[in-house]
């Protein structure tokens, strides 16, 4: 198959996060091949591919989360390449894992409590997205029902949502957020495409690990496409929706 030209880029503003040359591995199996992308300020970027083609070990080299990967990350002008996920986190940057991993012991409001950051700052001095549990609980109504409940005794949608909110108590900049709607009813899908899209407003950029075609195009400006740890495409969301031959050789199973 001859591969499509992806189609030019409007220039746009900074880019909040870039990584160039990223590769990555776990133990001998090298899963990332020179992987190139970048999210700008105020937008949503979807990461997209089947499963396995190294969507989420892409956030997770990102995030300091592997420990042998190579490359240049740069974070709102720093370079995290060498960071330990504990300080990309202090700079700004939220990671929403797909298993969720949200302490089952502790209430709603526990949980929201263990991810408080202080408010942040852009470099303009402007003030950027913050967020208290009050204003969380309008952006997710369900958690405002029960601050109380541990966590243990909610349903994985629930769970989903508490590990968003947690994510975004740290006030970052910039999400990752892997795999929203894999594995969550229906309900929660459209919830969650409301919440993506109100974070935006807000001014939080997201890159989005995704395989659901309908939802990331409900909610995306950009797309990678991703296979066996390539990117093979790059272009708006819209064009990509569009693209059947690109689709069909990376997206359909």
């Amino acid at each position: 198959m001859r591969h499509p030209e992806p189609a030019a880029m409007p220039p746009e503003a900074p880019a909040l996060l870039r990584a160039k040359a990223l590769n990555a591995w776990y133990g001998a199996a090298h899963i990332l091949f020179d992987v190139d992308l970048e999210v700008k300020r105020g937008e949503v970027v979807a990461l997209m591919g089947r499963n396995g083609a190294g969507k989420s070990t892409t956030l997770k080299a990102v995030m300091g989360l592997l420990d042998r990967h190579r490359g240049s990350i740069q974070f709102m002008d720093r370079d995290i390449s060498q960071a330990e996920p504990h300080q990309i986190a202090s700079l700004g940057l939220g990671y929403v894992p797909e298993d969720r991993r949200i302490f089952s012991d502790l209430t709603v409001m526990e949980n929201l409590e263990v991810g408080r950051q202080p408010p942040r700052r852009w470099a303009d001095g402007s003030e950027a997205p913050a967020w208290t549990p009050e204003r969380l609980f309008k952006l997710f109504p369900n958690l405002g029902e029960m601050p109380d409940r541990p966590g243990g005794r909610m349903s994985g949608g629930e769970q989903q949502m508490l590990t968003v909110a947690r994510t975004l108590m740290g006030n970052p900049y910039l999400v990752l957020l892997d795999e929203p709607s894999e594995g969550v009813a229906p309900v929660i899908v459209e919830q969650m495409a409301h919440m993506i899209l109100e974070l935006k407003g807000h001014g939080v950029s997201i890159l989005l690990s995704e395989q659901n075609m309908h939802f990331a195009e409900l909610v995306s400006d950009r797309a990678y496409v991703l296979e066996k740890g390539q990117i093979r495409y790059h272009a708006t969301m819209a064009e990509l929706a569009r693209n059947d031959e690109v689709r069909r050789a990376y997206l359909s199973v």
